[in-house]
């Protein structure tokens, strides 16, 4: 994991107070995994899971497991649910964010961290840049794709690399239905992290 995104991690669990039971989703038994955030090192208890599992690693165990069924774990059973670098190999994504929040309490908190694509200052220089080279008679066909295109993280199978994701689907998608959601983007190519709590049932 890059050392700005741990940091950006750490920085987001410090200031939300994660901590109690924690689970992260993806977890490798390595000092660069979620579980070695300082911020969460005096949780209650830390477990991870991964497909390849089991393995175990300072004070945490790493389950051998599947994020799109994580029957492993009763509902409601983490303060803190973490992944990072996971829901871009998942093919069936949808599934590990729904895992996620049936495994998380109310009021609990998830942090999910994915490769993205974002407008940057640099594409709207190189919008200006094209519209110069427009009137200077410069193809449409030469100009339209690259001007369309956006920079994002390079393929990598772990085993397969499925899917990269906007801002909004971060916000929309993995946050819907969360209280007190926040979002994040750093880095280039953009990673995008996002977080929010999970509601309290209505009396």
């Amino acid at each position: 994991m890059h050392g700005q995104v741990f940091a950006e991690f750490d920085r987001v669990c410090a200031l939300r107070a994660a901590g109690g039971d924690v689970l992260e989703v993806g977890a490798v038994p390595s000092a660069d995994t979620l579980l070695c955030l300082p911020a969460i090192a005096r949780a209650k208890s830390k477990v991870g899971i991964n497909l390849n599992g089991p393995s175990r690693y300072a004070d945490f165990e790493i389950l051998r497991g599947d994020a799109n069924a994580l029957s492993c774990f009763a509902d409601e059973s983490f303060d803190t649910v973490l992944c990072n670098s996971v829901l871009e190999h998942d093919r069936c994504f949808w599934l590990s964010l729904s895992e996620m929040n049936r495994v998380t309490r109310p009021g609990g908190l998830i942090v999910i961290g994915v490769p993205g694509f974002a407008t940057l200052p640099i594409e709207r220089r190189a919008s200006r840049l094209a519209r110069l080279l427009r009137r200077l008679g410069v193809a449409h066909a030469l100009l339209d794709p690259a001007e369309a295109s956006t920079l994002t993280l390079r393929t990598h199978a772990f085993p397969g690399d499925y899917y990269r994701f906007s801002p909004q689907a971060v916000r929309e998608v993995f946050l819907e239905g969360l209280l007190d959601t926040e979002l994040h983007t750093l880095m280039l190519p953009p990673r995008i992290i996002g977080s929010g709590v999970k509601r309290r049932p209505s009396r």
